[in-house]
């Protein structure tokens, strides 16, 4: 099996897809005409959102993301973590931790979307000197 989609529930498809466009150089992908459902091309694995409302008319009881509470993050790889982390904060990310060099050889930062899900922007992995 493969990884194909992971799909995120927020207020807006059309909205938070033009701000991770925007914030993280992403393309969009399909978006239905009502705009209840969207994706961005992120590689192999479709990064997707459908609105709460659609969730709930389907019988599901979605809750809204929470930053300061999460239970996963999306992280964003990127050899300039403190250029992606300005563009995401330009692009009205708020900002839950700035640039930070971590023990394991990685560059990290935090940001929020719109909807409160935890995004890190981070470079690849290097062993330690």
């Amino acid at each position: 099996m493969n990884l194909k989609y992971v799909i995120l529930y927020v207020e807006s498809p059309r909205d938070t897809i033009s701000f991770y466009c925007k914030a993280f150089d992403l393309k969009p992908g399909i978006i239905t005409e009502d705009g209840d459902y969207g994706e961005v091309k992120t590689g192999l694995t479709t990064l997707s959102f459908s609105s709460l409302k659609l969730m709930e008319n389907l019988g599901k009881s979605p809750s809204r993301a929470d930053a300061s509470r999460p239970c996963f993050e999306i992280a964003f790889e990127t050899d300039d973590v403190a250029g992606g982390l300005a563009k995401a904060l330009a692009a009205g990310a708020d900002l839950v931790q700035d640039v930070k060099e971590e023990a394991w050889g990685q560059t990290t930062s935090y940001v929020k979307d719109m909807n409160g899900f935890l995004i890190e922007i981070c470079s690849p992995v290097t062993a330690p000197a």
